[in-house]
């Protein structure tokens, strides 16, 4: 799994698995998700996170 925020677009990813991507839908307004081949998710994307998740600078990290 691992979590990003880019500041320039104000957007929080959260990644899965490591898959191609097939579609994308956007479940709730505001949230992407983006499934692979097999219909699982492969990850999520938030727009416009500083306004729904606190500290988004330091948001940045990977766990194996």
């Amino acid at each position: 799994m691992k979590i990003e925020y880019d500041k320039e677009t104000d957007s929080l990813t959260i990644s899965l698995r490591e898959a191609q991507i097939k579609e994308s839908d956007e479940v709730r307004p505001g949230v992407i998700a983006d499934f692979g081949y097999d219909g699982g998710i492969v990850s999520f994307e938030v727009l416009g996170a500083s306004k729904v998740v606190e500290q988004t600078s330091e948001m940045q990290f990977a766990i194996a």
